[in-house]
């Protein structure tokens, strides 16, 4: 028999979706089948599956030793070399400026990426001990494609990663970016269309009416300078769909400077052999949190910004005047 310590950041869950984390290698139907023969039991009483564990709670495994280690999945050790720019931290969480060219989370790919950082940064600082957490890990809440750069919220306990993807879910925090695009866009519009994804070239193609397969996408487009033949943008991100703000842009004749997937061929060779430019002009450079609960009510109406790179801070000087990254 071996017993399991609830902690805080087990707490808050369906006992039966902590055991298939923490069981990962177990088939479902063993787990639901080990509860209702009282093989495990919660606090030495019977449980059923959709019992809530609360920090503190025992649980207890009447199953042999190799029968826990063998559904127990070991967890790798964390090889990451980035060195994260932190653009700030508390107990709760990170908030990192993700650099182009480096992927959010490895997929399948197993290459070095933010998360991973983060969880080594975290490790290291003593932030997160492996040992000790059963189930969870820390997390980021955002993404962002490997060639557009900015900030990464990341979440360093389960009630903050909960109520952050739960904000994000209501819109509540505003995520900004900005972009340089072809052509002189001189107001403000909002776009409303749906989206339609290609799996076979990992395109999308933007439509006026809701078709099979299609999303609803929002855009909000807020021009900042305008000079020489090109637009300064910020981007209001209103739903985050793949590929949104690229496609968005080229569908009404103003595509992103350097986005190969978009964009026009011409200005992309230009602004790579002048600029050094290989991907797009694409920033997330500001978030603003609203209407968070309980414990990070602190966060609330705060802004943060993430400054850009220096290949892009030239462009943006050249084109538009900026001698630094200002605050817009």
């Amino acid at each position: 028999m071996k017993e399991v310590k609830v902690g805080r950041n087990d707490s808050g869950q369906r006992i039966d979706r902590f055991l298939r984390k923490y069981l990962s290698k177990a088939p479902r139907s063993f787990i639901y089948r080990m509860i209702r023969k009282k093989n495990i039991k919660l606090n030495n009483n019977r449980v059923k599956p959709e019992e809530i564990l609360k920090e503190g709670d025992v649980i207890q495994l009447y199953l042999a030793d190799g029968t826990i280690e063998k559904f127990v999945e070991e967890k790798e050790k964390n090889k990451s070399f980035i060195k994260l720019e932190i653009i700030y931290e508390d107990e709760n969480i990170i908030l990192i400026n993700k650099p182009k060219g480096v992927l959010s989370h490895s997929g399948n790919n197993k290459v070095d990426n933010i998360v991973d950082g983060m969880i080594k940064y975290l490790i290291n600082k003593g932030d997160y001990n492996v040992e000790e957490e059963k189930t969870f890990t820390p997390a980021i809440c955002n993404r962002l494609d490997r060639n557009t750069s900015g900030i990464i919220i990341g979440a360093k306990n389960y009630f903050t990663l909960k109520s952050i993807n739960e904000a994000m879910r209501k819109e509540d925090i505003n995520k900004y970016y900005k972009t340089m695009v072809i052509g002189e866009l001189n107001k403000e519009i909002k776009l409303n269309n749906y989206l339609v994804k290609n799996k076979k070239d990992n395109k999308v193609t933007v439509v006026e009416e809701r078709i099979k397969g299609a999303k609803e996408i929002c855009t909000y487009v807020k021009p900042l300078k305008i000079g020489k033949g090109y637009s300064l943008l910020e981007i209001d991100l209103i739903t985050g769909r793949t590929h949104q703000i690229r496609a968005h842009l080229a569908s009404i004749g103003h595509p992103i400077v350097g986005d190969i997937k978009y964009g026009n061929k011409k200005v992309n060779n230009y602004f790579k052999k002048n600029y050094n430019l290989e991907n797009q002009f694409l920033h997330g450079y500001k978030i603003i949190f609203n209407n968070l609960p309980d414990n990070l009510k602190y966060l609330n109406e705060k802004e943060f910004i993430a400054p850009i790179d220096e290949d892009l801070r030239k462009i943006e000087k050249k084109y538009f005047g900026f001698k630094t990254n200002v605050k817009i």
